[in-house]
């Protein structure tokens, strides 16, 4: 009268067969969600640009070994060329000024530094031959080459221009939303997050590696207004 081991485990097993079509037809669900959600975008074709207000570009670094010091920059543009039914025929491009970088470092960095020629921390990163070095290199600038669509994952590849070194890059973005019309722009909008690591020694910027790290995360959030 007992079932053995064996038949019980057949009766409440479900068919093999049956078990494949259901995981089937779920990872064509998904596969058909992502496909659908990367290729919706309701923003019109043409060009665009940051809209400040909604923007904000961050970079991190790792210092002494101990967290992941983190600053941004406040004065930077971006333009947007969008081909919203194919995005691998987009392009962007980036400029960013050097002196607008913020730290929130609220010490008496006179006090600590009598010896540097620099009002702030932020005027010595922006400035300083060891860091950003504007008083030189005016500009850091991005320019992208090619944009590949993975699903809902753009992997945008372009040349980085820092401290006179042009050098490509690759960055991983998304398409956060999109609106055919903004309710109070009356025009097409469209946000994207992006990010990538590079190493700074590669462009040069050496000497600081005792207490800072050589890769630098950089991390854009923004919206894109039509123009």
């Amino acid at each position: 009268m007992n079932a053995s081991r064996t038949d019980l485990a057949n009766r409440f097993s479900p068919d093999a067969s049956v078990a494949a079509r259901l995981v089937a037809a779920v990872l064509s669900l998904v596969l058909a969600s992502a496909a659908a959600g990367a290729t919706d975008i309701k923003a019109p074709k043409g060009t665009y640009k940051n809209d400040p207000y909604h923007s904000s570009l961050t970079f991190k670094i790792d210092h002494m070994g101990l967290s992941h010091y983190t600053a941004r920059f406040t004065r930077f543009d971006a333009t947007l060329d969008l081909d919203p039914a194919k995005l691998a025929a987009s392009s962007v491009t980036v400029n960013i000024d050097p002196t607008s970088v913020r730290t929130d470092y609220s010490g008496d960095f006179k006090a600590a530094h009598k010896d540097s020629p620099y009002k702030s921390f932020e005027e010595e990163i922006g400035r300083a031959d060891k860091f950003l070095n504007a008083d030189k290199f005016s500009t850091i600038s991005f320019k992208s080459t090619k944009v590949v669509q993975a699903g809902e994952t753009l992997k945008v590849t372009g040349d980085l221009t820092f401290l006179g070194v042009t050098k490509p890059v690759t960055l991983l973005g998304s398409v956060v939303g999109s609106v055919e019309k903004h309710p109070f722009l009356g025009k097409g909008v469209v946000g994207f997050s992006a990010t990538g690591t590079v190493k700074r020694s590669d462009w040069g910027m050496i000497g600081t590696q005792a207490f800072l790290g050589d890769d630098v995360t950089i991390i854009f959030e923004g919206e894109f207004d039509q123009q």
